[in-house]
C-alpha cells in the first residue's frame, strides 16, 4: 500500500525549523505495510495545498497532512483540502462546544477565531484530540483515505496511534515493512555496492522479498534492508539469513547488524573481553573519549582521556619525547604511537589510542595538508598505527578521525581475541 505525508507551515520551508512529524508517521506506516513513496512541506497556501492533496490522493492508498488545523489565517489545512475534494463546509456546533468547555475549564472565554477549528468539510469523520483544540479529521474516498492531523507533535502522535489502531492495523492482518540497518567501516561505498549487488540482486524475487539502500554516511556506509512480510516471524527469517549473506561477503568490515554505533559496538566488545582503554588526543578535542563516554556503562571499561592539544601537553601528559616531536613532527605516527602506549601506561589500562593530526582550516602544509590525522592503538604488546587523508571541513575531520580510531580498535581487538583462540585450539 502506497502513502502520501504532507506537512503544513510556510516556516518549515525555512532555516529555522523541520518537519520531524513526518519520521514519526513514517515508521508507523511502514509496520502496517505502508510504503510511503513521497513526503513533502507545503506552504500556507491553499491553492498549492488542494493542488498537491488532488495529485496524491490520484495515487496513493492514504494520504497523511499534519500541521494547519489550528485558529488563524494561516491554518488553511481545512479549507485545502475541502477544495481538493469537492467538499462543502460545516461548523460542527459539536466540537465548538467543547472547545468553549476546553477554554471555560481554564477560566477563559474562546476567542471568535477558534470557530474555524470547529469547520468540518462533508463526510469526513471528526478524530477527537485530548490535547489540544484541533479535532482530526478522516476523509474516504475512491478506495483512498485522507487523515488531517494537527502538527504539534505532542497532539499529533497519540491522535495517530488511535487511527492506526482503529482504522488501518485491523486491515493490514500482521503484515509490514521489517527493517534492519547494517554499517560497515573503512570501506568505500562504491567498493561495497560492487560487492554485494550480486548478494542483494537475488532477494527482490524470493517469497519474502527484501529490497536494498546503500548509503554514505560520514565515516562509514550503510545497508538498510526492507522486508515485506505477512508478520514479524517471516520477516526475522529472511532477514537474518540476508545478513548472514553480507556478513560472510564483507567480513570483518560490517561492524554492525542492528543499527548499533562503533562506540556501542566497541564498548560491547571491551565489556565482553574485560579490557579497559585510555584515550590521549589532540585533533578530536575530547570528541573519541565523549562518544566512548556516550554509551550507557561505560565506566566498565574506561579509565580516562586526556586532549594533548600543544607540544607541551602531548609531553606532560602522554609522556611524548620531545626530540620525537622534534625528529617527526606533533602529526605523525611516531607520535600517535608514543601518546597511545604513553597513556595506556600511565592509566593502567589494556588498550591506548592516540590521535594527533591538522582539523583546519588552517595549520596545513604541502607535505601534511589539512585533514591529515596519524592515529595508534596499542593493546598490550600489539599496536597498529596509520595516516589518514580525510576530506571536508574541521567538525568531519574531527568526527571521520574518531570514527577510524573506533574502527582501528575494533579490528584490533577482535584480531587479537582471535589470535588468541586459535592459540588455544593448537
Amino acid at each position: 500500500m502506497k502513502a502520501c505525508i504532507l506537512a503544513i507551515g510556510s516556516e518549515m520551508l525555512t532555516p529555522f525549523r523541520v518537519d520531524t512529524n513526518s519520521l514519526i508517521v513514517t515508521e508507523r506506516l511502514n509496520a502496517i505495510g505502508y510504503d510511503v513513496r513521497l513526503k513533502a512541506v507545503v506552504a500556507d497556501d491553499v491553492d498549492e495545498l488542494a493542488h498537491v492533496v488532488e495529485s496524491a490522493h490520484a495515487w496513493a492508498d492514504l494520504v497523511v497532512v499534519t500541521g494547519g488545523l489550528g485558529p488563524t489565517e494561516d491554518d488553511i489545512t481545512r479549507e485545502a483540502v475541502a477544495r481538493a475534494l469537492d467538499a462543502p463546509i460545516d461548523v460542527d456546533e459539536t466540537i465548538l462546544d467543547r472547545i468553549r468547555e476546553r477554554f471555560a475549564r481554564r477560566g477563559m472565554t474562546m476567542p471568535a477565531i477558534n470557530r474555524r477549528q470547529a469547520m468540518v468539510p462533508r463526510g469526513a469523520v471528526v478524530l477527537p484530540n485530548p490535547n489540544g483544540t484541533a479535532p482530526g479529521l478522516w476523509f474516504e474516498r475512491g478506495g483512498a483515505a485522507i487523515v488531517l492531523l494537527p502538527g504539534p507533535p505532542r497532539e499529533m502522535t497519540p491522535m495517530l496511534e488511535a487511527v492506526i489502531r482503529e482504522r488501518l492495523e485491523p486491515n493490514s492482518g500482521g503484515a509490514g515493512l521489517f527493517r534492519r540497518v547494517l554499517k560497515i567501516a573503512g570501506r568505500a561505498e562504491s567498493d561495497v555496492d560492487a560487492q554485494v549487488q550480486p548478494v542483494y540482486a537475488t532477494w527482490v524475487a524470493q517469497p519474502v522479498p527484501i529490497s536494498t539502500t546503500i548509503l554514505a554516511v560520514l565515516g562509514q556506509i550503510e545497508l538498510h534492508l526492507t522486508a515485506q512480510a505477512p508478520g514479524r516471524a517471516d520477516a526475522d527469517v529472511a532477514l537474518d539469513a540476508a545478513v548472514r549473506e553480507l556478513q560472510e561477503v564483507l567480513g570483518p568490515s560490517l561492524y554492525s547488524t542492528d543499527g548499533s554505533p562503533l562506540e556501542a559496538v566497541v564498548g560491547g566488545l571491551l565489556r565482553e573481553r574485560k579490557l579497559t582503554i585510555a584515550v590521549a588526543e589532540s585533533c578530536t578535542g575530547g570528541l573519541l573519549t565523549s562518544r566512548l563516554t556516550d554509551v550507557p556503562g561505560s565506566s566498565d571499561y574506561v579509565e580516562c582521556g586526556v586532549v594533548c592539544y600543544s607540544n607541551r601537553a602531548k609531553t606532560e601528559l602522554a609522556g611524548v619525547p620531545d626530540t620525537l616531536i622534534l625528529e617527526h613532527g606533533a602529526v605523525s605516527e611516531p607520535v600517535a604511537q608514543a601518546m597511545a602506549r604513553g597513556i595506556r601506561s600511565r592509566a593502567g589500562t589494556n588498550i591506548g589510542i592516540g590521535v594527533t593530526g591538522i582539523a583546519g582550516p588552517g595549520g596545513g602544509t604541502p607535505e601534511k595538508p589539512v585533514g591529515t590525522v596519524s592515529v595508534a592503538v596499542v593493546l598490550e604488546d600489539d599496536l597498529r598505527a596509520r595516516t589518514f587523508q580525510f576530506l571536508g571541513g574541521r567538525e568531519m575531520v574531527k568526527f571521520q578521525a574518531a570514527q577510524s580510531a573506533l574502527n582501528m580498535t575494533r579490528l584490533l581487538i577482535t584480531r587479537v581475541q582471535g589470535q588468541r583462540e586459535w592459540a588455544e585450539r593448537k
